[in-house]
């Protein structure tokens, strides 16, 4: 939305406390969730963000013809899918979700689990970035949006093994100095400070 420039309200949801109201917007339980002024209540990234690509047109973040969208499709769903249930889920649910919600102890083969798969991760975007401008193709798209909102929340617990892998390094660089993503890196978890270079736009 912020690289559409269009205002939005954030909201904290605590899914896990299971609010009724929340529960009448989105019967899944699940974030995130956007309520349109005058218009639908939209839950699931992917329909959220085609319905804003389909409303609010420029600029353009699919992809220019069926074969750039289908790409940047595809890089979501890798990134939301795969990144998130090898990497994702096994870092930020053991160091931070568990803390949140006293859950006991971060399970150490999970945790060593996500630090060794985030490598191969990192290597496919080293391989796609070899000879596009951005993830998706030359132009900046979801794809980017996707695999950089994952790769912040590895990076605020200090994860990301940038110096085995300059040029993803580089790429996450280009996306971290966009007006649009400055806000995400002005965010911080109270009791948990990000390190040092997680808001550095030269790391």
């Amino acid at each position: 939305m912020a690289e559409k420039k269009l205002d939005v309200e954030t909201r904290i949801e605590k899914v896990w406390e299971r609010r009724d109201e929340f529960l009448a917007l989105n019967p899944a339980g699940t974030v995130p969730v956007l309520e349109v002024p005058s218009g639908p209540v939209l839950s699931n990234s992917s329909a959220i963000t085609e319905y804003l690509e389909e409303v609010h047109t420029e600029p353009g973040l699919l992809g220019r013809d069926p074969a750039s969208r289908a790409e940047t499709r595809r890089l979501v769903g890798w990134f939301d899918e795969k990144f998130h249930y090898e990497v994702t889920e096994l870092l930020v649910y053991e160091k931070i979700t568990k803390r949140l919600l006293s859950l006991g102890e971060p399970n150490s083969a999970a945790i060593r689990a996500g630090n060794t798969n985030i490598h191969v991760h990192m290597d496919y975007i080293a391989w796609l970035s070899e000879d596009r401008r951005w993830l998706g193709g030359d132009d900046f798209s979801l794809a980017d949006i996707a695999a950089a909102a994952h790769l912040s929340c590895i990076d605020y617990l200090g994860d990301v093994p940038w110096d085995e892998h300059g040029r993803a390094k580089d790429w996450y660089a280009r996306v971290k100095s966009r007006p649009s993503f400055r806000g995400i890196l002005g965010d911080h978890i109270p009791g948990y400070p990000p390190p040092k270079q997680y808001a550095d736009l030269d790391f």
